[in-house]
């Protein structure tokens, strides 16, 4: 595996909130990591931390041999490193066409005429191209979520993040969503995905690892983490009580789509 981005030792805290103790972690070309854990376990600060939005009190991030932690959030989204959020950003009174030329001008720094080509090719990957004159607005929830993933795509990014692409999606159109990983996993990018829903970890992702009391507990094959007691003790310890209706939320047979890590 050709390792694009080494994080090491990250640490950040909040007051006396000490948020991320101690993450390390490794990604690859064209690979796939899943993070799951409990709310509040730092997810979404990870994911600020490795692109500039918040400054970590310790450690490295190395990509492609560089420290981008001495980066600003611009150089990085410049250099590589695409971002979608929980909540999509999209501009509601632009069109879907418009929003991806933003990505590409803005993100990658192309002219208007050069981004066109490039946002045709990236609309038709996410399977918006026939809604391409249509106002953001106006998208229901499942077109919002591709167009959010497909600006970050304008930009030519060697590393996605995505943050919960697949949160409030029915069990159908979240193996569309899937499918778009897929392909962007095929073209090389690497993938750091968050994400609740257990079909996306379990069916989308290479490695999935598990983060809780602010370090990386356990890493390794979908399945083999989701199946572990590390799991079962870090939701099931948040949940209190009903332990077997918990239990039952951790059945991870491959012909069981859909569902929710938590709630």
């Amino acid at each position: 595996m050709n390792v694009i981005l080494t994080a090491e030792d990250i640490a950040i805290s909040f007051g006396s909130n000490h948020v991320l103790k101690s993450v390390s972690f490794e990604l690859g070309e064209g690979e796939v990591l899943g993070i799951i854990g409990p709310n509040g376990a730092g997810k979404t600060v990870l994911l600020n931390v490795i692109t500039g939005i918040l400054k970590p009190d310790r450690g490295t991030i190395d990509f492609f041999g560089k420290d981008v932690l001495k980066q600003s959030t611009v150089q990085r989204a410049k250099g590589g490193f695409g971002r979608t959020f929980q909540v999509p950003r999209s501009f509601s009174n632009m069109t879907v066409y418009e929003n991806g030329l933003v990505g590409s001008v803005f993100g990658k720094g192309r002219s208007e005429r050069a981004s066109g080509k490039k946002v045709k090719e990236i609309l038709e990957l996410i399977g918006l191209e026939h809604k391409k004159y249509e106002f953001a607005g106006k998208l229901g929830l499942l077109d919002r979520k591709r167009l959010e993933i497909g600006m970050a795509l304008t930009s030519d990014p060697k590393i996605l993040l995505l943050d919960e692409v697949a949160g409030g999606l029915t069990e159908s159109e979240v193996t569309e969503v899937l499918k778009i990983v897929s392909e962007i996993k095929s073209r090389g990018v690497g993938i750091i995905w968050i994400e609740h829903v257990l079909q996306t970890m379990l069916h989308g992702t290479d490695r999935v690892m598990l983060l809780a009391e602010g370090t990386n507990i356990i890493s390794g094959l979908p399945q083999e983490v989701m199946a572990s007691p590390e799991v079962e003790r870090v939701y099931l310890g948040l949940a209190g009580k009903g332990p077997k209706r918990e239990r039952k939320r951790f059945n991870v047979s491959p012909s069981k789509g859909g569902g929710e890590i938590n709630e």
